[in-house]
């Protein structure tokens, strides 16, 4: 099994900076991509970014296109998301994931608030 630990969410002026942590132990090798997700109230869960874990190659959904930057550790195995310029609508639970394949997300972390005020 692999373990995903979220951290550095909270409160947020509009047009502030956050930046997201995700901590993986256990089963590392079963990585290929780690990605974050969101959860706003009322609505479907949605996309936000990726990495692949090999070359670092990433994806990111439409609506946080540059503004939110993922990366990782490679020696530590932590993912990052930072993320600029925010909205009240980036209000949301973040999630992080990871599974052998981009569309195929096997691990999941508790997830982090974060509030954008506006």
């Amino acid at each position: 099994q692999v373990q995903l630990v979220e951290s550095g969410g909270g409160l947020v002026q509009a047009g502030g900076s956050l930046r997201l942590s995700c901590a993986a132990s256990g089963l590392i090798f079963r990585i290929y991509v780690m990605g974050w997700f969101r959860r706003a109230p009322g609505k479907e869960r949605e996309f936000v970014a990726a990495i692949k874990w090999s070359d670092s190659s990433t994806y990111y959904g439409d609506s946080v296109k540059g503004r939110f930057t993922i990366s990782r550790d490679n020696a530590e195995n932590i993912g990052y998301l930072q993320m600029n310029s925010l909205k009240p609508e980036d209000t949301a639970v973040y999630y992080c994931s990871a599974g052998p394949s981009l569309g195929k997300w096997t691990f999941w972390g508790q997830g982090t608030q974060v509030t954008v005020s506006s």
